[in-house]
């Protein structure tokens, strides 16, 4: 069976669902997920896991995430993005006032998600909900913003260039910013850049198996044990005296664990002592 990673280039028009269609039928397999969802309109870097790797999509999917986005000021639309109708019209902004309000979106803010997201209200998508006509109560949620800077200016458009934690909308940050600049906006272009260490310059590549530097690129520590105690770990047996005397390399709350080169598993550490996350086995 296929196992392992994939970096896939979506192309904008297809949904990251559709994108997963074609790599399933590329590797011949039907196990296999995506690991962080990208709109119908926007391209860009989407990580697919395959077979037993599937199991590690929590890993991948809290890693921090790079893109290149396009604000159209003057128009703000009911989904935040160019597939979406008209709601709000205002006046182009400055660029002074939108340089001015770029602070005001870095750093540990709140941020409210677009009405149509994958975010669960009720038990339903608020997209679902949304589309049935109705209004769905969004609420703030925090997230984090690394870095935020224009990086052209050609009214009523603009770039920007982002670094952000998991589960940020970059619709929700264009429109913000169009608000806070005095105007209203959506996000016309989106192009996600980068997650974790994996780049999209490398993808197009063949599958990866789940290696040391898949590990490294997602910024996790690991531990290296000796051929006798991966068996105890496939077996269940408790972790403690397994990795006692294997300093982990790196810090974290989540580790993997190799043997030889070979990825053993996934742990996490829960009030102070290592727990089974997944054996990939």
């Amino acid at each position: 069976m296929t196992q392992g990673l994939l970096l896939f280039d979506k192309r904008p028009g297809i949904t990251s669902f559709a994108a997963l269609g074609e790599v399933k039928r590329s590797l011949l397999t039907k196990k296999a997920g995506h690991t962080g969802t990208l709109d119908k309109f926007a391209g860009g870097l989407l990580l697919i896991l395959a077979g037993r790797a599937v199991k590690l999509a929590p890993w991948f999917s809290r890693c921090p995430k790079e893109y290149e986005g396009t604000v159209r000021f003057g128009v703000e639309t009911d989904t935040l993005d160019p597939e979406g109708a008209e709601v709000h019209r205002a006046e182009i902004p400055s660029l002074d006032a939108v340089e001015k309000a770029l602070p005001l979106f870095t750093g540990d803010i709140l941020q409210t998600p677009p009405a149509y997201s994958a975010v669960h209200i009720g038990g339903k998508r608020a997209s679902e909900l949304a589309r049935a006509g109705k209004a769905p109560e969004m609420k703030q949620r925090p997230v984090s913003v690394y870095s935020l800077e224009l990086t052209f200016w050609e009214p009523p458009l603009a770039g920007i260039r982002l670094s952000c934690s998991s589960g940020t909308y970059v619709r929700s940050l264009a429109r913000d910013l169009a608000l806070a600049s005095g105007s209203r906006g959506h996000l016309a272009a989106l192009t996600r850049t980068r997650v974790a260490g994996f780049r999209l310059s490398d993808a197009g590549g063949p599958i990866r198996p789940i290696d040391l530097s898949v590990i490294e690129a997602l910024g996790l520590p690991w531990f290296e044990i000796n051929s006798q105690d991966v068996q105890k770990i496939i077996h269940g047996r408790p972790l403690g005296p397994v990795l006692e005397d294997a300093a982990p390399h790196g810090t974290g709350d989540s580790a993997a664990v190799f043997s030889g080169g070979s990825f053993i598993a996934m742990v996490e550490k829960k009030d102070g002592s290592w727990k089974y996350g997944y054996v990939y086995r």
